[in-house]
């Protein structure tokens, strides 16, 4: 049996693993955490919250999971994860109703339901967010409609060549508009759901996103705009997902470390891994190898003989310092909170949170006997923006010790939703919280001693935390340099949200997406004849379709006039 190596075991690891198990590859995972699986995805038991019961604990999070109806990699594989009582992990999600802006002492903002035709239709529909904010213009309205209709209606080869290379900001331009302007459209609709900076972020990879979201908003059709989970991600997904490839023959090593590589003979000859406890390196072997983990983390294993047979994983390495901040902290609460079924987009924060009341999805899940037995409720909050001031302390997200980034985020949540005399949030409500494990603290990365050797204003300067899982983010200029799944070493390939796909983004479905990808590559350089992944291409509405075909025309003839232009400049003597 043709063994198959896999280096990470999130979302992109699990499910290359599934789809090659199910084409009859031996599939070995190597997962560096001891405890879980899923990466940025998972769940987790909160340190300390088995106060009542010693065996049940009080669910924490990376970050809030949300399925919007565009996704359809990650859904088509939970239709294959069996729950018993012919059910499947699919059946475990719920539809939200509703997505809210806030915005301080405002009404919040609600998005219409009927599909534009025509630039008029935008900006109608973008004229709603004006009755909530007297600080947009007209002129402000109808010139982001503008910026989005140009790019409801391009082709893909304008995305992929011509706004790669153009920021969101600019794109927008939101350098030539008001606070308002930038606070509710070109910065408010996008930064607080991918983590992206609109100043850095491409507008090939956040304009798509951006209309694969409104698309699904303004159809009144659609049926699935956005789902989540209906109990934590563990138990819904994750736990029942590793069950089954497990019980399908997937061997596990969790707590393992791939620390290198090692390449003979013009190919991938195994690598070495440290078991969790041990104090030495272990060499496996396998006929294929897929490199499965997060571009910081696949960057620290690309070494010089890898290069020496394919130069351009270097690109790797370049894409490595493209990552953001995008961590959650959730707060436990005495009271139920049930403020509308979906999330929150808080605008004016300038932590740029996010946030949804989880209890109101999970109807089956019991809190009676996890933390101290007062919880009911719980509000899962993602930070985004770790480098603006916060609204309160004046302090950014990296210079705030724990407690700091727990009381400013509790702060910024009262301020949005308390808006106009409503009491939604008390602190008499506040039973606990919990931040993303992946944030340490200082000590915790260079250690006492060698704190003490600075001054005390070296150390003010240093960030009070670090982030161990930072999240991609597709910056401008960097389409060209990222690597599709298949690398030119015969029997080593890549999946995770970094390498080309459809998607194009940093999430679980980009990261399935490429694990398809990478499965397709194995199963060609193996001769299997077993049947391909499947792989979608984002929709475009058919409406729009037409007039994509026309700007790809004229997209092509701009390509051949400028390049004409170049040749008679350059020959002039």
């Amino acid at each position: 049996m043709t063994k198959v190596i896999v280096i990470g075991g999130g979302v992109a690891g699990m499910s290359a693993a599934h789809e090659l198990l199910e084409r009859g590859f031996d599939v070995e995972v190597y997962e560096r955490n001891l405890h879980y699986v899923g990466g940025k995805a998972r769940s987790v038991n909160v340190p300390g919250s088995n106060q009542v019961d010693r065996a049940m604990y009080l669910p924490g999070e990376h970050g809030f999971r949300f399925f919007p109806g565009f996704y359809k990699h990650v859904m088509n594989t939970m239709q294959r994860i069996p729950l018993g009582n012919g059910k499947t992990v699919y059946d475990n999600l719920v539809s939200t109703h509703t997505v809210m802006i806030s915005q301080d002492d405002d009404k919040p903002i609600v998005m219409p339901v009927n599909f534009p035709k025509s630039l008029k239709d935008v900006v109608k529909m973008f004229k709603g967010f004006k009755s909530f904010s007297q600080e947009l213009a007209d002129d402000d309205i109808e010139y982001f409609s503008g910026r989005v209709w140009r790019l409801m209606t391009s082709c893909q080869s304008r995305f992929d060549e011509e706004y790669d290379g153009i920021s969101w900001w600019d794109f927008t331009g939101a350098g030539q508009r008001g606070l308002a302007y930038q606070r509710l459209l070109a910065g408010g609709l996008t930064r607080s759901l991918v983590a992206c900076k609109a100043h850095t972020a491409s507008t090939r990879t956040g304009g798509a996103i951006f209309l694969q979201l409104l698309y699904l908003m303004m159809d009144a059709s659609a049926e699935h705009t956005d789902r989540v989970l209906n109990g934590p991600t563990n138990d819904a997904w994750l736990n029942p997902w590793m069950d089954y490839l497990r019980g399908k023959g997937v061997t596990y090593q969790k707590g393992a470390v791939v620390n290198r590589i090692h390449v003979s003979a013009g190919k991938v000859s195994g690598v070495s891994y440290r078991p969790d406890g041990a104090n030495q390196d272990v060499d496996v072997t396998a006929d294929y190898y897929l490199l499965a983990v997060p571009v910081e983390r696949a960057a620290g294993l690309v070494n010089k003989d890898m290069l020496a047979l394919d130069p351009s994983l270097h690109n790797i390495v370049r894409l490595a310092p493209n990552v953001e901040w995008m961590n959650g902290i959730q707060f436990y609460l005495n009271t139920p909170l049930n403020m509308h079924r979906g999330h929150t987009i808080c605008s004016c924060s300038n932590w740029a949170l996010t946030s949804i009341s989880q209890m109101q999805f999970w109807p089956h899940y019991d809190l009676s006997r996890r933390g101290n037995g007062k919880v009911v409720s719980i509000l899962s909050v993602d930070i985004s923006d770790w480098e603006n001031e916060g609204d309160f302390n004046k302090k950014q997200a990296r210079h705030c010790t724990h407690e700091e980034i727990t009381l400013e985020v509790w702060a910024q949540l009262k301020q949005e939703f308390n808006a106009a005399g409503k009491d939604v949030l008390r602190d008499a409500m506040l039973e606990t919280s919990y931040l993303d494990s992946s944030i340490i603290s200082v000590h915790e990365v260079m250690g006492e001693a060698m704190l003490s050797d600075l001054t005390l204003d070296e150390q003010d300067r240093l960030n009070k935390v670090f982030n161990l899982e930072p999240l991609l983010v597709n910056q401008v200029n960097t389409w060209k340099i990222r690597p599709d799944a298949t690398t030119r070493i015969p029997n080593l390939f890549l999946a995770s949200d970094y390498v080309k796909t459809h998607t194009d983004l940093a999430t679980m479905e980009g990261a399935n997406e490429a694990a398809r990808r990478a499965v397709n590559g194995i199963l060609k350089a193996s001769g299997c004849t077993a049947e391909k992944c499947g792989v979608w291409k984002l929709e475009t509405p058919l409406l729009l379709r037409a007039l994509r075909v026309v700007d790809a025309a004229a997209f092509t003839a701009e390509k051949f006039w400028r390049g004409l232009i170049r040749s008679l400049t350059a020959s002039k003597p």
